[in-house]
């Protein structure tokens, strides 16, 4: 046999003495053996003369080939996306975009084995398409400039730190039906925020035979019962939200007209302001008169309720508080405005009261003051719409009538104007949710509309029209979610306007029923 085809050839390039003695030439030789498929052989290097050959470094291979089709299940999942994203239509919502990403993130991690970014579908196919997947699943990208390697298949020991599809990556007992991995933990957690969708349309509707159509007037009120209160014409009618009762509670016949109602903060009194400039107090609970406070010379167009303490405003300019345990009619008078008082407003914390006047004044009392510690005169109509911030203290808002239009924001810890924005019709309510930073307004001339906004960028969030004059009367549910609104078209409507408690989550009261036309009396 040929020395060269032995495994020692390289003691042949020495000379022939030699290497006769290191090939150990003859027919006694064994026969050289051909490497098995699969095996692990052992290369070495020449050696110089005289020393001993060196063993180069074990490779270890394995002794069995298992596929791994990881990159052609991406490959095909990724044409997959081409094949969809074709067919899909250019208009589609930011949502579906949302939610098609999470859902095929999802479905690479438990049915390819490995998170992986989605292959965009405007990559080509061919080696730029195969790189990008080969990146997906931790590989090095094949770089299409490098020649490919002699070696088209390569059998190792597979590495532990590299997932292998299919199996698990962490602990083989999972804690739910979806894997462990912490991108795809991280979309599932990660909820997308969805839209609050406002009802454009009220869910009930109560017929108000009677119910004036006067700017000044404030005869709708809703008591922390959940009892509704109407003044229409001479009398005075309860509605209970829970049962839908009826109850007429006075009638003043041709004593005077109704001019406002208010109810106490716990909701068992009621208060009722004439035409006449008296003030009746009713424990609603006994259908019993308890208290009637003379004192105004005109008609009491605005109260409003601190504790024990009952502040009322007048046409005669005036605004008197009454303490109702105290046996005088009232305990101060406050006088300031030049016109007709027709709004009042008591701040959360009750030290403060503020008070909209006809004469375009709106002013802010302390509890104790005989004089307005704070004077506001930029708006240039009447002022009737006024509510408080429940979310930042100090923070009072306004709304002009038909020749201002606006709505005003102001900081009464430092007296400054915040900002103001124009409506383009009258404003006659306000009201701030106790739930989120929202508000409603309630227009008149021209548009007869309600208005949700946020705060404090006041976007519109919906607008609600239904009423066919201008709406003047407003009022909110105990529960902060639902409003009712009142107009000289005679109608009481219910709208589902801003968000439930955080404890009790969303819906409407279970006594509202559903849409209905009821009338009140």
């Amino acid at each position: 046999m040929d020395l060269a085809s032995t495994s020692g050839g390289g003691a042949q390039e020495g000379g022939g003495g030699s290497g006769g003695a290191d090939g150990a030439s003859g027919s006694g030789l064994p026969e050289p053996q051909q490497h098995q498929a699969f095996s692990s052989p052992v290369k070495q290097r020449p050696a110089a003369f005289g020393q001993t050959p060196l063993r180069s470094p074990k490779v270890v291979y394995s002794d069995r080939f298992i596929p791994s089709r990881a990159t052609s299940s991406r490959l095909d999942f990724s044409i997959l996306d081409r094949e969809a994203a074709a067919s899909e239509t250019p208009r589609r919502t930011a949502e579906k975009e949302e939610s098609n990403g999470a859902y095929n993130m999802l479905l690479r991690s438990e049915l390819l084995g490995c998170p992986a970014a989605p292959v965009s579908p405007e990559k080509g196919a061919g080696a730029a398409g195969v790189a990008g997947v080969a990146s997906t699943s931790g590989a090095h990208p094949v770089s299409p400039s490098k020649s490919p390697s002699r070696k088209l298949f390569r059998y190792m020991a597979g590495d532990v730190d590299t997932p292998t599809a299919g199996l698990p990556t962490q602990s083989p007992y999972a804690r739910g039906p979806i894997g462990g991995d912490d991108s795809v933990a991280s979309t599932l957690a990660s909820p997308t925020r969805m839209l609050r969708k406002i009802p454009r349309a009220p869910f009930k509707v109560l017929d108000a035979p009677a119910l004036a159509d006067d700017y000044y007037l404030n005869l709708v009120d809703w008591s922390a019962q959940n009892t509704l209160a109407v003044g229409l014409g001479t009398c005075v009618y309860l509605w209970s939200a829970c049962t839908s009762k009826v109850t007429r509670l006075v009638d003043f016949g041709e004593g005077g007209g109704v001019c406002s109602v208010s109810w106490s903060q716990r909701g068992s009194y009621l208060s009722i302001g004439s035409d006449k400039g008296e003030v009746q107090v009713w424990d609603t609970t006994k259908c019993k008169r308890i208290r009637t406070f003379p004192g105004h010379k005109q008609r009491v167009g605005c109260m409003a309720w601190s504790h024990h303490t009952l502040a009322t405003g007048s046409r005669d300019r005036s605004i008197l508080l009454r303490d109702v345990r105290a046996p005088e009619p009232y305990v101060q008078k406050l006088g300031g405005h030049r016109s007709e008082v027709c709004g009042l407003r008591w701040s959360p914390d009750d030290r403060e009261l503020a008070s909209g006047g006809n004469d375009n004044q709106l002013f802010v009392w302390h509890q104790h003051s005989a004089q307005p510690v704070l004077r506001f005169s930029e708006h240039q109509a009447a002022v009737k719409a006024i509510a408080w911030s429940p979310h930042q203290h100090g923070l009072l808002v306004s709304g002009g009538g038909t020749a201002d239009r606006c709505i005003r924001f102001w900081n009464t810890t430092t007296g400054q104007a915040l900002q103001c924005i124009d409506t383009g019709s009258q404003v006659c309510n306000l009201s701030w949710s106790k739930n989120i930073n929202e508000l409603v307004s309630t227009h008149g001339y021209s548009q007869n509309q309600i208005i949700v906004w946020r705060y404090p960028t006041m976007q519109k969030l919906a607008t609600l029209t239904g009423h066919t004059m201008r709406v003047l009367y407003l009022a909110v549910s105990p529960d902060g979610q639902t409003i009712v609104t009142g107009a000289g078209d005679e109608t009481l409507r219910f709208w589902n306007v801003f968000p439930g408690p955080k404890a009790q989550g969303s819906g409407s009261d279970s006594g509202m029923g559903s849409m209905m036309r009821t009338l009140i009396r």
